[in-house]
């Protein structure tokens, strides 16, 4: 059998989330067998190689195939909490693209995102399989409340979203990928993911509510499921959201 090695484990910042109360904030030993790719430590112990960025072991910035040793100390930072050092090998490098894939627990914040302006793939029943091989395929963003399913090995992008709020998880999400800078709100619609465009309001002023025909002036309707769509209340509170995320200031870095 192979030999049982002990190695010590610190995480930092949200990636302290996955971890039982007793493990963190603290470094922490494990048993090993053999010789594992950091990798297979990481999510042994609950952590998705995809919130990952940075790692060092003895002091030296390592990839995931890195293999430990008796005695290893291994350090393990997010995105935007590694120390100021050169040479740090970075192991979430940024998305081409602000697209997303998102699991079926999360249909409002996938409205939300598309509000904002955010291409979301979405299906109510979506197999971990499927999501998985769709993200690697068009290279898009997981965002789930399974941690399991950050852990496919072809996944190159993903968050596991804390809050069980919709509220709140946009929040998060707008704040972990800076969704404000590139927010394109009333773009895209909420229901199928199509691009929206103007259209005059008589030709689809007999799909109208009264008091919507009555007060409003300039309507939209998407080009694939031909939903009309107004500037109204939601319309309204997502810019706000997106005044106040503007005012927020951004976490500190290095925090423990």
């Amino acid at each position: 059998m192979p030999l049982s090695h002990t190695v010590h484990v610190r995480f930092y910042g949200p990636l302290r989330d996955f971890l039982p109360p007793e493990r963190r904030g603290r470094r922490f030993p494990c048993q090993i067998k053999g010789c594992p790719a950091v990798k297979d430590t990481l999510e042994a112990l609950g952590v998705p190689h995809v919130e990952v960025d940075v790692i060092l072991i003895n002091r030296v910035s390592r990839g995931f195939s890195h293999q430990l040793a008796e005695g290893d100390i291994i350090q393990v930072y997010p995105t935007g909490r590694a120390p100021g050092a050169d040479r740090l090998i970075r192991l979430s490098p940024p998305p081409p693209a602000l697209k997303f894939v998102v699991d079926s627990h999360l249909g409002k914040l996938v409205r939300h995102l598309r509000l904002l302006g955010f291409d979301s793939c979405y299906r109510k029943l979506f197999p971990d399989a499927d999501i998985a091989a769709l993200a690697a395929r068009q290279r898009r963003i997981v965002l789930t409340r399974d941690k399991g399913l950050l852990k496919y090995r072809c996944l190159r992008w993903g968050y596991w979203v804390r809050s069980p709020d919709p509220d709140e998880q946009i929040r998060e999400v707008a704040e972990r990928f800076s969704l404000r800078r590139s927010a394109r709100p009333f773009s895209l619609c909420v229901e199928c993911n199509g691009r929206i465009e103007p259209v005059r309001k008589s030709e689809v002023a007999g799909r109208l509510p009264p008091r919507t025909r009555a007060f409003y002036r300039r309507f939209y309707r998407c080009r694939r499921c031909r939903r009309v769509y107004w500037r109204g209340s939601h319309y309204a509170k997502m810019m706000l959201f997106l005044r106040r995320l503007e005012r927020r200031r951004a976490p500190s870095r290095g925090a423990a």
